[in-house]
């Protein structure tokens, strides 16, 4: 199926669904310096469809990493595992923020090859956590 234009109400609602924010690395939209898209889970380009329960809210460097990417390497084990899927997977199971609230620590081999690919993270994500936890609005 060829990729299609999203109604202004299918944009508002993947919004509202991720809380207004990435549904990777948990940033807010409102406060980051990058654009955020309607990104493919399964991306067009290996068979994903426009369609809701195969779209996610993701900020441009989630998604700039992930770009065609459906799988990654786990760290620990060193074997290609699938990379998370926030429509059929709870983040919650395969994530975790470390004691300071600054870093993404993945639980399962999905999370840590999600972490890794995605590199959720980088630098700029960990100085805007640090502020954020500072004014007491991080963790989400």
């Amino acid at each position: 199926m060829p990729r299609r234009n999203l109604s202004k109400e299918e944009c508002e609602g993947i919004k509202e669904r991720a809380s207004f924010r990435c549904e990777y690395c948990q940033c807010w939209a409102d406060f980051s310096a990058q654009s955020f898209v309607y990104e493919h889970i399964i991306p067009v380009a290996k068979g994903g469809e426009t369609v809701l329960e195969n779209l996610c809210y993701a900020c441009g460097g989630c998604n700039g990493h992930k770009y065609i990417k459906t799988e990654g390497i786990d760290p620990v084990s060193k074997l290609i595992i699938p990379l998370y899927h926030p429509r059929d997977q709870n983040w919650n199971d395969h994530f975790s923020w470390s004691n300071d609230y600054l870093h993404i620590i993945g639980l399962t081999p999905t999370g840590r090859a999600t972490v890794a690919a995605l590199k959720m993270n980088r630098q700029p994500l960990v100085n805007i956590r640090t502020l954020f936890v500072m004014a007491g609005k991080h963790p989400p």
